[in-house]
């Protein structure tokens, strides 16, 4: 026997789902219950109660037929009259007449049936007589029972749905204990009261973003919750395990947005099954109504055994016909509650939109005004959680809200990042300054404000970074790195950075990302941008008007510009020093660079430029000019550098040089040049009359001579020629003796002159990948240099006296 706890069992849903079951589904639920009792009641009935009681009639009714019931033909007052004797027995057959009597009874006559043959005739028409629904319609209520529980908890059992469930009502509840849920409603209740006006008035403080001119309070940073979590009183601190705890909640939710809001499947699946529900709700209604009249209590049997019992015709009854009726007539009536129900949930879907959910009511209530609206399954759980409690939706938005996540990693920020830690990541940059790197952060720790001996800040990859007015304790801070870290300052901060910052670094991959203020910055001396600067749809992307840079000298642009961008002719009565490093795209228009008449130095990388732009000719003021990885290939513009009086510096290197033009000559105050990383074959005897010329690199190139006028540059401190073809070295090399680097390697020397010890300045000596035999002795006459300045092979190096060798490694000082 199937007990009634049993059953109920089966319709036990798990607790957890109980959240995303509205009132429809537990009344539809309490329903089936019933349902099922009712049947498993009628069922038990029939297995222990069910059975025909049937007596032969003397003469057979004129309108009956064999398995058919003809209750009209006898009524309660005039039914056949059995043996007196034949009685009901437990089992529900007649108990024969007494075969001894010799008169029959009177009000009855003898049938002459046995006890054994009453069983046998109850049972052959118990399957002859009475009608199908009779015996199994109590079984087929179950089975339809059992149909509509698991139709009701289908979406909740479907593989494809119910994963998304369980890890939907999973964070759901985390979210709805959690203590920031707590703490964020707290803190907005707060701000709320009738005490937020004052407090919004006791900041006085305004909030510069990208604007520099507008000011906000810094109470109510745009787009952000109005609570301040520095300031939340003890009853609602969180440790860190519950910041973490929070952290990794608004992950999760994060992937579950993006896993259920391109897809409805949730939604379809429950509609599914709600309109099976009504569809089933229809059958039930249909077949039971028809034969739930039809259950009679009297039947009119007639079997074909009247060669066995001498009666072809019985009379029987159906003892449970009552009872059954009754309770098939109750199930109707639940079944039609259900249905019902099952037709106001179906109303329910279809009189909106569930597929769509906002939280504009959440977010007028709490102050959160970035919470987003969802959609598809997403959106059709919290609708399905709000008939449960309307609660859950209101502290499940705080989890959406970006503003509260950044809170929150604010928070944890902090409690990680303590002044000891910061204090470990301080180091010495090559000038010596301190400097403190930070990378990949959620926020600038609070305690980087406390650090008032930090010269050099560098932010890389923060994405809510604010200077509040505290950075202004940093007097010592002049050059700040913004590296993909849109920054927001505070007035009092902007106000500090504008009179103490000197140099800012910002990279950035979307031009919005440089705040506004950048170019306010009036005490500003070097500013270096790297990001994309081209045009895109034709629309070309262009800085911000630098006017207000009234101070800046150096200006570096990493991008892949077309074109100098016109802003940069602000500066032009101040700026001193012009980078542009391109990314391989060509530079094509160049004429903004006429204006600049006070640049002294202009360094143009990887333009794509094939020869050397005539706009540098108008820089009268010029004093370096740096053109490395350009491809040129002829340089027959240095004819009209004869203007550029003030030129000291020229680097052409790494370009595609073939061919120096006796116009070198002409640049008469050249110090340094830079010509290596080409395909020079031959030097220009005008080369060498530059006298002045103090640094001279002809490295990885073609070269195979050198020719006899170097001896003219008496002021060349470095010389190189190293990754050439030179077989041989002039004799008049060693009359620089001023020369303190001499690169000679990876050439094709087989032996080093003598006169290389009259190079009493030298300290750098390269030598290695040569095909010398051996060094001169007059090698150690050279005072300054010592071995880890003589770069040679250690074989090479060993063939010299070991006097020499000692002398090459003794300290300076003990000479």
């Amino acid at each position: 026997m199937l007990s009634i706890t049993e059953a109920c069992s089966l319709n036990e849903d798990q607790s957890s789902f109980k959240t995303l079951k509205p009132w429809w589904d537990v009344l539809m639920d309490y329903l089936v219950v019933l349902m099922l009792m009712v049947s498993i009641f009628s069922g038990t009935l029939l297995i222990y109660k069910d059975n025909m009681l049937c007596l032969p009639m003397g003469d057979d009714p004129p309108n009956a037929s064999a398995g058919t019931k003809n209750p009209a033909a006898f009524s309660s007052s005039d039914p056949p009259t059995p043996e007196p004797g034949a009685a009901a027995s437990g089992s529900g057959a007649a108990r024969p007449a007494p075969t001894t009597s010799a008169e029959p009874v009177k009000g009855g006559h003898s049938t002459n049936l046995d006890y054994q043959q009453y069983i046998y005739i109850s049972r052959v028409c118990y399957q002859k007589a009475l009608p199908w629904y009779s015996k199994y319609s109590p079984y087929l209520a179950l089975m339809t029972s059992l149909i509509l529980m698991v139709s009701s908890n289908f979406w909740f059992k479907y593989p494809k749905t119910s994963s998304k469930i369980e890890h939907f009502i999973s964070i759901l509840r985390k979210c709805f204990e959690s203590p920031w849920t707590t703490k964020a409603l707290s803190e907005t209740a707060c701000q709320n009261s009738e005490e937020a006006p004052r407090r919004l008035k006791s900041c006085p403080s305004r909030v510069l973003d990208r604007s520099g001119d507008e000011a906000t309070s810094p109470c109510s940073f745009q787009g952000e919750a109005p609570f301040d979590m520095s300031e939340a009183s003890s009853t609602t601190i969180l440790d860190r395990k519950d910041g973490e705890q929070a952290k990794a909640l608004f992950e999760k939710i994060r992937k579950f947005r993006a896993h259920t809001e391109d897809t409805d499947l949730i939604y379809k699946v429950y509609v599914g099954q709600t309109v099976f529900k009504v569809v089933k709700f229809l059958l039930i209604l249909g077949y039971i109504s028809c034969f739930v009249g039809s259950i009679t209590f009297k039947h009119i049997c007639k079997p074909d055994i009247q060669n066995l019992t001498g009666y072809s015709v019985f009379f029987c009854t159906h003892n449970l016909a009552f009872i059954v009726q009754k309770l098939l007539i109750t199930y109707m009536v639940l079944v039609c509650l259900y249905g019902l129900v099952g037709i106001y949930t179906l109303f329910w879907i279809f009189s909106q939109s569930l597929r769509e959910y906002s939280f504009e009511k959440v977010r007028e209530e709490s102050s959160f005004s970035d919470i987003p609206d969802v959609k598809n399954d997403f959106a059709f759980l919290l609708h399905m959680a709000d008939q449960y409690d309307q609660l859950y939706s209101k502290r499940f938005a705080i989890f959406l809200s970006a503003v509260s996540e950044n809170k929150l990693r604010e928070m944890n920020l902090n409690y990680e990042w303590t002044y000891e830690k910061l204090r470990q990541h301080v180091s010495r940059d090559a000038s010596g300054r301190l400097e403190l790197q930070l990378f990949m952060l959620p926020g600038l720790p609070r305690a980087v404000f406390q650090m008032i001996d930090l010269e050099v800040l560098k932010l890389e990859l923060i994405p809510d970074v604010k200077l509040p007015s505290k950075i202004s304790k940093m007097s010592r801070l002049t050059e700040l790195y913004l590296y993909h870290c849109p920054a927001k300052v505070e007035h009092v901060a902007f106000v500090f950075l504008k009179d103490h910052l000197k140099v800012l670094h910002i990279k950035f991959t979307d031009i919005d990302e440089i705040p506004l203020w950048v170019y306010t910055l009036k005490g500003l001396l070097e500013l270096h941008l790297s990001g994309n600067l081209s045009s895109v749809n034709n629309k070309v992307i262009a800085l911000e008007s630098l006017k207000e840079l009234k101070n800046l000298k150096v200006l570096t642009i990493k991008s892949n510009l077309t074109k100098i961008p016109s802003t940069i002719v602000d500066l032009a009565s101040h700026l001193s020093k012009l980078t542009i490093q391109n990314d391989g795209s060509k530079l094509i228009i160049l004429n903004n660079l006429k204006k600049m008449a006070n640049l002294r130095e202009l360094e143009l990388h990887h333009c794509e430029l094939q020869k050397i732009p005539h706009a540098v000719l108008n820089l009268t003021s010029l004093q370096t000019l740096d053109l490395k990885s350009n491809g040129i290939q002829t340089v027959e513009e240095l004819e009209g550098f004869h203007h550029l009086r003030r030129l000291t510096c020229l680097k052409l290197w790494h370009n595609s040089i073939t061919f120096i033009p006796p116009a070198i000559g002409v640049i008469q105050n050249l110090e340094q040049l830079f010509l290596s990383h080409n395909r020079i074959e031959c030097l220009p005897n005008d080369l060498f009359s530059l006298l002045k010329l103090r640094h001279l690199d002809l490295s990885n190139n073609l070269i195979s001579i050198i020719p006899q006028g170097i001896g003219q540059l008496e002021l060349l401190h470095s010389f190189s020629v190293s990754s050439n073809k030179i077989e041989a070295l002039p004799s008049q090399l060693f009359k620089c003796i001023k020369l303190k680097a001499l690169h000679l390697g990876n050439n094709k020397l087989s032996c080093l002159l003598a006169e290389v010890g009259e190079l009493t300045y030298l300290t750098s000596l390269e030598l290695k990948g040569n095909s010398l035999e051996s060094l001169p002795l007059e090698i150690g006459l050279c005072p300054l240099l010592k071995k880890s300045g003589l770069i040679v092979e250690d074989a090479l190096f060993d063939t010299l006296p070991s006097d020499v060798k000692e002398r090459l490694t003794e300290p300076e000082f003990a000479r």
